[in-house]
């Protein structure tokens, strides 16, 4: 089932119309009854029919509001989105549906990641009704389908990434790339209310933390990591320091060391740069007589 425009006129036309039959079919009755002339007492009647039938059928629409309509019998025949007062086809039932933008903030779910570790997390979901035969007809409520299928949804995806990631393989991850994530929900989302004519603006992860049970060992891991990258680091910078010094020694002094002192500046250099207290001088006198 697709939308599609139902007949509607201006609905102050119609309704000053409606008005000027009534009017004249009265006129005709009353002149019909005191002439005895059946045929004007019929028309008469039959303008009144009319512009009761035309009445039934004046409708209001308000902004970003539509109104489905449907016969009697139950038969679907089209929807008005044009805001202000229409007349369209009488004998007609008429269903208001908001075409605003509206979101739907999702309760914090508790789902296993990637690697199987228990997260947190809820997003927002921003949406519109884009097919308004579609969200009445094809889902029993549209409102709470896209509130069932949002929360399947972020499980769906979140289960798809890990948390995060303690090495540099350039995964992507719930925590470091939230936009990556977010556009996945979106288009997974897309997909699931395709069906209830619901087009989706934007998603949006609103909390993102580890389960409370494993949110103590994921932060000491965490922290490790990063005391490990900063190790790494450091030990990089002070070789690179002792290499420059043993370097211009020998060509600024003209000096030779040996293979035993160059491994003694290299420990003294490394164990003062790396260690995080500070180093107490020591004067090595072995060698002084």
């Amino acid at each position: 089932m697709k939308e599609k425009q139902v007949f509607h006129i201006n609905g102050y036309i119609g309704l000053v119309l409606a008005i000027a039959f009534v009017l004249v079919g009265g006129w005709l009755v009353w002149a019909g009854a005191t002439g005895d002339h059946f045929a004007s007492i019929f028309l008469g009647a039959l303008l009144i029919i009319i512009a009761a039938f035309g009445a039934s059928s004046l409708t209001i629409v308000g902004p970003n509001e539509a109104r489905v309509l449907t016969y009697v019998f139950g038969k679907y025949i089209g929807t008005i989105r044009d805001s202000g007062l229409f007349m369209t086809v009488p004998l007609t039932s008429k269903y208001s549906i908001s075409l605003r933008v509206r979101n739907f903030n999702s309760a914090i779910l508790k789902v296993n990641d990637l690697r199987g570790n228990p997260v947190e997390i809820a997003a927002v979901i921003v949406f519109k009704v884009v097919d308004t035969s579609m969200a009445l007809f094809a889902v029993d409520d549209y409102e709470q389908f896209v509130e069932i299928q949002s929360e399947s949804a972020v499980r769906h995806v979140a289960s798809e990434y890990p948390y995060d990631t303690f090495d540099d393989d350039k995964k992507l991850t719930l925590r470091s790339n939230p936009t990556e994530v977010s556009d996945r929900l979106t288009e997974e989302l897309q997909e699931r209310l395709n069906v209830a004519g619901v087009e989706i603006v934007e998603t949006r992860l609103t909390h993102l933390a580890y389960a409370t049970e494993i949110a103590s060992a994921m932060l000491q891991r965490q922290q490790s990591s990063a005391i490990l990258s900063a190790r790494k680091v450091i030990v990089e910078g002070a070789v690179s320091i002792t290499e420059d010094t043993i370097a211009r020694l020998e060509k600024d002094t003209g000096m030779q060391l040996s293979d035993d002192k160059k491994l003694q500046l290299i420990n003294n250099m490394m164990v003062t740069i790396i260690s995080e207290r500070g180093t107490q001088p020591i004067v090595n006198t072995s060698d002084v007589k």
